[in-house]
């Protein structure tokens, strides 16, 4: 069993030690606006426990940066009425969520911690002072924010694409995104907190696809399916399966 991810350390981060993933607001931000912003804000890093809500209701005036875990986002589009659609995507290191509030402080997504999370939080009226004085920061949130579009239609809306390369992209890109590499097994990575529902839920396929879509992956030793966890012990097999038409 592999061993916890301890928290990550806030001068760590500042220092630029931690890799942010491609195309995140952490990736785009320049080390330099960073650094300003951890200097200008006594800031500190919190920790939320798995199943638990990130406080983005409209009541709460925070925005917040993921530095480690895994969060799960749902859209209720025609209302939240029982049995209602949802649009569901996952979001990790290195991204913003809550930014809808710096442009309407009302707006409001349902936020949930997959795993234990750790996030920067910060307020919306500091991060409008902030893009106004450092447009370093604004340039990074829309680049950001054009880079998670473009990834959102490439992995959860090719509906035209086989199921098993739909699950194979969207596992490979959760690897990348929030995955920790497993102490005890050399070159694998584990993803955990999700479950095939969930993967089900967020690529509007069957459960029974997405478990048929597993169970070829695992046959071929490319990942291995536990409770609520996925081991990924081939990154390249299993991008070269995203990517096969």
């Amino acid at each position: 069993m592999p061993t916890k991810a301890s928290a990550p350390r806030l001068s760590d981060l500042v220092r630029g030690r931690t890799t942010m993933p491609t195309g995140s607001f952490l990736k785009h931000l320049p080390a330099s606006t960073w650094q300003t912003m951890m200097e200008d804000w006594d800031q500190r890093i919190r920790s939320y426990k798995r199943d638990q809500l990130l406080p983005l209701d409209p009541e709460h005036r925070d925005v917040f940066i993921i530095v480690q875990g895994c969060v799960r986002q749902e859209r209720f589009p025609l209302g939240s009425m029982p049995d209602a659609p949802t649009i569901t995507r996952f979001r990790g290191v290195g991204e913003v969520v809550g930014e809808a509030k710096l442009i309407d402080g009302t707006s409001s997504v349902t936020t949930t911690c997959m795993t234990k999370t750790y996030v920067i939080p910060w307020r919306v009226n500091y991060m409008w002072r902030l893009q106004r004085h450092e447009p370093d920061v604004q340039l990074a949130l829309l680049r950001s924010l054009e880079d998670r579009n473009r990834q959102d239609e490439r992995i959860y809306a090719t509906f035209a694409l086989p199921a098993f390369q739909r699950v194979s992209m969207l596992l490979a890109h959760l690897a990348e995104t929030v995955g920790q590499p497993d102490p005890t097994l050399t070159r694998s990575t584990t993803i955990s907190g999700l479950t095939q529902k969930d993967l089900a839920a967020a690529l509007q396929l069957g459960v029974s696809t997405v478990e048929n879509a597993v169970s070829s992956l695992r046959r071929h030793g490319v990942i291995e399916a536990g409770y609520r966890k996925f081991i990924v012990h081939d990154l390249d097999a299993l991008q070269d399966s995203a990517t096969r038409t």
